[in-house]
């Protein structure tokens, strides 16, 4: 069930509100995801709004530069990004929601990150959506940052 909740990073600097349903948390194990220990909540870009901390942010990309994973530049968390896997879409750290408790968060979707081209065919041969083509996360996280307060 789709509810609103807010969130943000270690330090306050940055914080959002997004529509997010707890029942779709998932994990991915690739190196990143793992190494950051984020566990996964799909927003739409229509349901996400940065409040603050626009200033604040900074963009990691790496590889195929798709997926902008976005951090703190004070604290270091990451407290949403824009996943490769979907573009048009954000993912938000369950983690980093106001009032979670961590520990009791039991993920029940799983992207086998490891082996990306792989699991990406398998989530859209299962009925998962497919990425626009041609589309960036670029552009997604653009929009975001357009809309959020200076």
């Amino acid at each position: 069930m789709l509810e609103t909740r807010d969130g943000g990073c270690h330090c306050g600097r940055v914080r959002f509100r997004a529509r997010i349903d707890l029942e779709q948390l998932s994990q991915c194990n690739c190196t990143i995801c793992t190494k950051k220990g984020i566990l996964h909540l799909p927003a739409a870009p229509d349901d996400f709004e940065l409040l603050s901390g626009k200033d604040s942010l900074t963009v990691y990309t790496f590889g195929t530069g798709m997926a902008q994973h976005t951090f703190c530049s004070h604290c270091g968390m990451h407290a949403f990004y824009i996943p490769r896997s979907q573009p048009d879409q954000i993912s938000v750290n369950a983690r980093c929601l106001d009032g979670i408790d961590g520990p009791s968060l039991k993920p029940t979707g799983f992207f086998d990150g490891r082996h990306w081209e792989a699991a990406q065919c398998r989530r859209i041969a299962e009925g998962g959506p497919a990425p626009p083509a041609g589309l960036s996360g670029a552009v997604t996280l653009k929009s975001i940052l357009d809309r959020a307060p200076a």
